[in-house]
């Protein structure tokens, strides 16, 4: 009973680091460095708690497969509670004949901005429209678009917006 318990522990430990260290990644790709550092801590410490658990009694391969099968179930848990938050943004780009309808109009009644562009598609002219769209209002725009014109191109990209700064410093580069 007592090796159960400690492999459950194990398997919930892992399945909670691995979890957090999802979310650091995605915090830190996203530029939250802060909260990534504090979410690294704690993965950090629940990790050694569980491989100490592992390494003391490594001669029980249940303790071995509640550790490799908490890392499975964490990166999958992590992935879903990170679709969950949607922080962040990314550009939402449609391709569409240019005679069709356009999306465009009906994602700006949505709220939504968007840059058109006449452009030269490979069977004749194209409309292409941009639109930075928060990651929790993806859905919503694609649904729009798809109602509006189902055979429109669509993608959808995570996009990191620079700071004034950041622009600032290019500009007067030498």
């Amino acid at each position: 009973m007592e090796t159960f318990l400690i492999s459950l522990a194990i398997f919930v430990a892992r399945l909670a680091d691995q979890s957090i260290g999802t979310m650091r990644i995605m915090f830190l790709m996203r530029g939250r460095r802060a909260i990534s550092g504090l979410l690294g801590f704690f993965e950090s410490g629940i990790w050694l708690l569980a491989v100490s658990q592992v390494v003391t009694n490594v001669d029980e391969p249940i303790k071995v497969i509640a550790f490799a099968g908490g890392f499975g179930a964490g990166t999958a848990l992590g992935g879903t509670v990170e679709r969950w938050l949607a922080i962040g943004k990314g550009v939402l780009r449609i391709v569409a004949p240019f005679d069709s309808p356009q999306a465009s109009v009906a994602l700006r009644q949505a709220g939504f901005a968007v840059t058109d562009v006449n452009a030269e598609g490979r069977n004749g002219p194209v409309r292409l429209a941009f639109s930075v769209v928060p990651r929790k209002r993806k859905q919503e725009a694609l649904d729009i678009v798809r109602s509006v014109n189902p055979e429109a191109f669509v993608t959808f990209e995570d996009v990191e917006t620079p700071t004034l700064a950041a622009r600032r410093a290019f500009w007067v580069r030498k």
